[in-house]
Order: structure tokens, then sequence, then C-alpha cells
């Protein structure tokens, strides 16, 4: 190993002393931590061009006043008990002062946004968690994925070591066209598609292509706060259109400009229906009066129950104004951090060149090893194994609702990995059911803190509790629901 160390050879304390004092001070300041591991004496004067020697006298200062020690045939290392540090030099101003003059002189955070919460803050206080989109960990194809990565690893030579498209490798694009069309309707060529780091990465790329201050961007209400609050942070003005249990009311669209339109048609989120048909072709009409492009977020939409799936909007698309967003997130795993877009064709080409200034690509292996997955027939096979078990938790969830609470009103059965439950006038908000759930271990969440924003307050707003079941066992759900019973129960009598 290498540590940071700058000696001067000219006429002042010796190298001995600067060699000293230099890791006596890393080790004050906690650079050098406790336990650490430091160069050996050879490496060290290498390191610095100077003798061996040098080096050695500088250690032995060091061990003699404690602090590093020397394990034979092991190494030198940093003391876990140290002398007394530095005394404080006295200083001549005030922390605040000096922090506050050094502030007026820096240049003004210009970004203006709001952060959202992917990630359970609470999630190891609870025994049973209805955290939405989550996919159950027991159900990721261990088995496949590591034969395919052996095989990709062992002729994958020097695309290790290389950077590769910044739109993704062509075998993944590829891959994924195929998909595409006999999955989702969609007849799309691989230089259309573009691999992002999942569908965060995606809007992103989007509102960098077509937002500046003061653009209108219509959005679904309520509707995934990932993608309204990165609209907003590009300077967006959101234009929000309520949605009902046949998705986005297409009947109150704004008739003016607009830049795009964001919907999640196949299962809305967080409400869960699904956008009819007629309202996608009356969506399509209204883009092409407007010039508006639709990204049509499609993050669940492997996920199917009751019916065949509708043909995704990009699919009917006749005037090439749909970006479709897909991801691997919800059907193998969020870790793997994988998604696409798929280009409308005047836009591929300003896309790239975003996607070439955002990033320089993505991880050659994963890609290399979903491709092999898709084309392979595993993926196609996985999903159908996973469509099955989600199904199965559904109607345990619903089952156990219904048990428990009698006749309820819930919306997103017919897919997707969460619906929600419209809570009686009786019950608490559901604010207030969260926080009662979390206290007796059970995660259950209102619609803000499930990542989803409510632009336009309706009397719902504040009586929809969001319930995730992908993630969860049959006797965890059932479990979960009847301790939510009883906790409610008790508020309500």
């Amino acid at each position: 190993m290498q540590i940071t160390i700058n000696i001067e050879l000219m006429d002042g304390p010796s190298l001995q002393h600067q060699i000293f004092e230099s890791i006596r001070r890393q080790i004050l300041d906690g650079h050098l931590k406790t336990g650490s591991l430091l160069p050996s004496t050879r490496d060290l004067s290498q390191q610095l061009g100077v003798s061996r020697n040098t080096v050695t006298l500088a250690y032995n200062r060091l061990i003699v006043e404690d602090y590093i020690f020397t394990r034979k045939t092991v190494g030198t290392f940093v003391n876990e008990h140290l002398p007394e540090s530095f005394p404080v030099p006295e200083e001549t101003s005030s922390p605040d002062q000096a922090t506050g003059e050094l502030h007026s002189l820096r240049h003004p955070v210009l970004f203006k946004g709001k952060s959202q919460d992917v990630v359970n803050p609470n999630r190891r206080k609870l025994d049973i968690d209805f955290w939405v989109g989550r996919p159950d960990p027991h159900t990721f194809p261990t088995k496949a994925w590591r034969r395919i990565l052996l095989k990709n690893l062992s002729i994958a030579g020097s695309s290790l070591t290389e950077y590769s498209n910044p739109v993704g490798i062509l075998k993944l694009r590829q891959a994924i066209a195929e998909h595409l069309g006999p999955a989702r309707g969609i007849k799309a060529s691989a230089n259309q598609i573009i691999i992002v780091n999942g569908i965060q990465e995606g809007l992103n790329l989007v509102s960098r292509l077509l937002i500046k201050e003061g653009t209108q961007v219509v959005t679904e209400c309520p509707c995934y706060q990932g993608a309204a609050y990165t609209f907003e942070s590009y300077g967006a003005r959101i234009n929000p259109v309520p949605v009902d249990n046949a998705g986005m009311d297409v009947e109150k669209l704004p008739l003016g400009q607009t830049s795009l339109a964001y919907v999640t048609p196949s299962h809305q989120y967080p409400m869960g229906g699904t956008l009819s048909l007629e309202r996608r072709l009356r969506l399509l009409n209204w883009a092409s009066a407007t010039g508006a492009y639709i990204v049509e977020d499609d993050y669940d939409s492997d996920f199917r129950y009751n019916g065949s799936p509708l043909m995704a909007i990009a699919g009917q698309d006749r005037n090439d104004c749909v970006i479709y967003m897909g991801t691997f997130s919800k059907s193998i795993g969020a870790g793997l951090r994988l998604g696409y877009l798929v280009m409308p064709k005047d836009l591929v080409e300003p896309a790239k060149t975003v996607k070439t200034l955002m990033d320089n690509g993505h991880s050659y292996l994963d890609q290399a090893i979903i491709a092999d997955f898709i084309s392979s027939g595993f993926f196609a096979k996985h999903l159908r194994s996973i469509r099955h078990t989600y199904l199965i938790r559904r109607n345990t969830l619903v089952d156990s609702l219904q048990k428990h609470f009698g006749q309820i009103s819930l919306s997103g059965l017919d897919g997707g990995m969460h619906i929600a439950w419209y809570l009686p006038k009786s019950f608490p908000a559901a604010n207030e059911v969260q926080a009662l759930a979390e206290g007796i271990g059970v995660g259950a969440y209102s619609m803000e803190s499930a990542a989803a924003c409510h632009l336009c307050y309706n009397e719902c707003s504040d009586r929809i509790i969001v319930l995730g079941y992908s993630s969860l066992n049959e006797g965890q759900i059932r479990e979960g629901i009847a301790r939510l019973a009883g906790v409610l129960q008790l508020k309500i009598k």
C-alpha cells in the first residue's frame, strides 16, 4: 500500500523528522485509523526516493512514542491506544465567523429539488413490511445467473477493461428489442434503445432533453414521486391530471402546448388502475394535436393477473411520439440498476449525446448476463414462475383484508406488486394508520410514504394505504394483516 507523505529535500527539518511528523499527524487526525497496516520500510523508501535507513529511523521513533507497532512477519500497524493528540492552536476568529465568511464567497447552489426515499428508513424496526415494488430475494434466479455469469466472464476479454458504448452493449439492446415485440407489442430497433441506470436515470435523461424553466409537463395525480420531483428540479410547471379506476382522465388534459405527459398506464402508480384502450388512443391523439411526447413508464407491466395485458401505448403509436421506459428492477432485482428507454427516432441522436454526458455506460458483465438471460429463454421462464407466486400472494392479501375488515374498497388488483386500500370513514387517517402499524412491527404506508405524490388534493388523499405484497410469503401476509386488524379495532372502538 501507499500513504500520502510530502517531504522537502531543501534546507529544513531532517527527512527522518518529516516522515515521523507526517505519519504522526495523519494518525492523530484520523486519516490513518487504528489498526491500519502501514507500508514496509522498503516500500516507503522506494515511494519517497530516500534511503531505507531514513524510514527505519522514523518508524523506530514512532514505535518508541507508541504511535505504531510491528508484528513480526506480518507488518507494521497503527496502535489502538495513542498518546495525547496535538494541542489545539488558538483561534484568531470564531469558527462560526470564519465559516460564514467562507460561505459568503462561495457560488450559491443552483440546484433546487426534493429528495425521495427509495429505501424504507424504518425497515429494521419491522417484522413484516408491506413495502412497495420490492421483489422477493428468494425468487432471484441464482443458478441460471451463476451459469451465465461464469460463461461471460470466461469470454469477456478486453470488455472488462475497456469502456463500452454508453448507450449499452449491442447484444443487450438487441435482446430487449426482440423481447418487446411479443411481450409489449412494440416494434423497435436496437438503435432506438438506450440502457439506463433504472427508471430514475431515464427520467433525468428525458428531462434534460425536453424540460427547461417554465416547461409545462402533464402528470397523473397522484403520481410517482420520483417523476414529479425530477421534472420540478429541471424547472417544469407540473399540470396534474386526476386518475380514476381506468387511469388518467384524458378528458382533463390541457389544450395548450405541452412538452410531455408522464403516465403509468399498465398499473397506475400508486392507485393501480389500467388505462383503458379508449383512453390510450385519445391520449395519442392529444399528443399529436399538442406536439407533446408521451413518457410511458411500464415499471411493473410484467405482472398481469386478470386477463391479457393491453398493448403498450408505444406499440399503438403511429406518430413516433412515445418514449417507452422499462426496467429490470421489478422483474429481476433493483440491485442490478439496469433499465432502458425506447426513443422515438427523432430523439435517438440527441438522447445518445445526453447519455454520453451523464455517464460512461454501465457494467459490461451485468449487461451481458441479462442479454443472455433474455435470449436463452430463462427470463420468460422466470417471469412465469414469479407471476404465479405473486398472484398467490395478492390473493392472500385480499382474502386477509376481507376476513378482518369485511367489505373493503381496493384498487390495483389486475396486476403489479401492490394494491391501494381505501380506508373506511370510521378509520383514522392514513398517516395515523401507518404509525399504529409501525408500533406493532408492521409496515403499511400512506401514499406520501410510498413514494407517491398528490399534487391535486381530493377527499381520498389521506384515506389510502398502499400495500406491497411481492416480497412477503403467505404466512407473513396473514400475520401482518391480523396484527393491523388488532391495533385498528382497538383504535376505532
